[in-house]
């Protein structure tokens, strides 16, 4: 499985998708544009962010933005406020706890559970 075609099956951004599973992580892929995250965090679970095509703006609490490109990946330690953004495409894979609700106890338009994920 290349990871890269994955992501033919993810029609909408900021809206990740499970493609496995190992032990109790859930392997997720998302398409990220625009800047519709709200700032959350996860009070119980890190999250693994890792950027397999384009650029990502980082925002963590009390700390300067940054920016990841291909290749690039970051710990988010638990209960840490983050967001993320991109003004083009961007397509990053997640690893996460299966119990990390997308935005936290945060919710939006864009928040997905669990099982919006898993279809």
């Amino acid at each position: 499985m290349k990871l890269i075609n994955k992501f033919k099956d993810v029609s909408k951004y900021f809206s990740p998708k499970v493609i496995g599973e190992v032990n109790d992580v859930y392997i997720k892929i998302a398409k990220i544009k625009g800047e519709d995250i709200p700032w959350h965090n996860h009070k119980n679970e890190d999250e693994l962010f890792y950027i397999v095509e384009g650029r990502l703006l980082f925002e963590v609490e009390a700390e300067k933005p940054f920016e990841m490109v291909q290749g690039d990946l970051f710990i988010v330690k638990k209960g840490i406020n983050h967001r993320v953004s991109s003004k083009e495409e961007c397509k990053i894979m997640l690893i996460e706890n299966k119990t990390t609700a997308h935005t936290g106890n945060v919710k939006s338009d864009v928040t997905k559970s669990i099982e919006d994920q898993l279809n």
